[in-house]
């Protein structure tokens, strides 16, 4: 097999990685949204809302597989691409390339399995009780009663602080990832990559500070 067609092999891998990345990243936002009516003060009821339609839309239901999908696409490849990289590079380099790119580059593998156990975490405690698959807790009426489900969670310190950390390990999974898609796809001149970076560190501030302060209301002001 040829080299221009194993280098034409693996670029493809990455646009469809960092396509699906880009995917997961507008549904980072969109989750956001929804997470943050938690947190309106109205007892649940806006949040309710959300959940009730969400869980009685059909294309709701089908764009859930279709999120599935796309985790399992952007795992998988990102991890095939590591163990090509591993292979082709049996040896590691005599001189480090110190960079901010080249940091957050190295160990991006790592923060992606740490992230694969956040959602894993994550599914127990919400998604897979909605499925069926988890026993569902008492403070729960049914399986789509997920405000209580939350403040039961987000006001126990440990699981709090445990998000807490791992939001902030996302964040900077997110912010190599933004700039990885682009540079896939041939952006990476310097009179717009500079911009590129900003978007990217931007994006991954608000979306970990925004998740971060629902753990942080329900600790110090919820029952304050």
């Amino acid at each position: 097999m040829s080299n221009s067609f194993l280098q034409f092999a693996s670029i493809t891998k990455k646009v469809v990685m960092g396509l699906a990345g880009i995917f997961l990243m507008v549904f980072l936002a969109v989750h956001l949204y929804i997470n943050l009516l938690l947190i309106k003060g109205d007892g649940g009821v806006a949040f309710g809302e959300v959940v009730k339609f969400m869980s009685g839309n059909i294309f709701i239901s089908i764009f859930e597989y279709v999120l599935f999908g796309a985790l399992i696409i952007h795992f998988l490849i990102g991890i095939i691409l590591k163990l090509q990289n591993w292979k082709a590079r049996p040896v590691g380099y005599k001189v480090c390339q110190k960079s901010e790119t080249s940091f957050f580059s190295k160990y991006q593998i790592y923060t992606g399995l740490i992230v694969v156990i956040f959602l894993v975490i994550h599914f127990l405690h919400f998604f897979f009780v909605k499925l069926g698959l988890v026993s569902l807790p008492e403070v729960a009426a049914s399986r789509h009663d997920f405000y209580p489900m939350a403040i039961k969670l987000f006001t126990t310190p440990l699981y709090s602080w445990t998000y807490i950390i791992l939001i902030a390990i996302l964040g900077f999974h997110l912010y190599h990832a933004f700039q990885s898609f682009f540079q896939t796809i041939g952006f990476q001149h310097s009179k717009y990559f500079t911009a590129i970076k900003v978007i990217g560190a931007l994006y991954s501030i608000v979306i970990c500070a925004g998740f971060i302060v629902i753990p942080v209301y329900f600790m110090y002001f919820f029952c304050h």
